[in-house]
């Protein structure tokens, strides 16, 4: 059986959380969530769905978001099985939100998505190998080559090394209190 969430425009899913009927869990890792969310949105990453415990009222509707919907499309059948009743999508995501003028509660202190981090740091890796390999030596070509090895690696794994160094970074470390 497809389980289906029904889709709700950020309008529609505004007054049901206005009106208390309404519960809005985003999906979305807790490093994107700290950076951007929708105020009294409930965090419950996706990577964490199955082990997660959902404090939510019988009668409120479940409205999962994450950033444009894509993910939350993906894992439609995860998402809904977890759902005593209807379960319900915020249409295009977070970046709906925002488009439709809706407020957010923004950390700009927060450090970026550790993922963004990762493209950004692989991208530009394999770049200047590249471009070292046609200026200085094609032994530079080894470098993009071995970026590409690892992000090969992580896609097939699930483990993603420079992720892992990358959290490791004095700016991704928690500020005191």
């Amino acid at each position: 059986m497809t389980v289906m969430l029904h889709p709700l425009s950020p309008q529609q899913v505004r007054a049901r959380l206005d009106a208390g009927r309404a519960i809005l869990v985003d999906i979305r890792e807790a490093d994107e969530f700290a950076r951007s969310h929708i105020t009294g949105a409930q965090s419950q990453p996706l990577s964490t769905w199955e082990k997660a415990h959902l404090s939510v009222d019988p009668d409120a509707d479940v409205i999962i978001t994450c950033r444009s919907g894509m993910r939350t499309a993906g894992a439609c059948d995860r998402l809904a099985a977890r759902i005593r009743g209807d379960a319900f999508v915020l249409d295009g995501g977070l970046d709906a939100w925002v488009k439709a003028g809706l407020p957010v509660a923004t950390d700009a202190d927060a450090p970026m998505e550790i993922m963004r981090q990762v493209q950004i740091a692989a991208g530009s890796l394999v770049l200047i190998g590249v471009i070292l390999g046609f200026l200085v030596t094609p032994v530079w070509f080894v470098l993009a080559g071995f970026v590409g090895a690892g992000l090969t690696f992580a896609g097939v794994s699930g483990f993603c090394g420079m992720a892992r160094l990358l959290i490791l970074a004095p700016w991704n470390r928690a500020k005191p209190a």
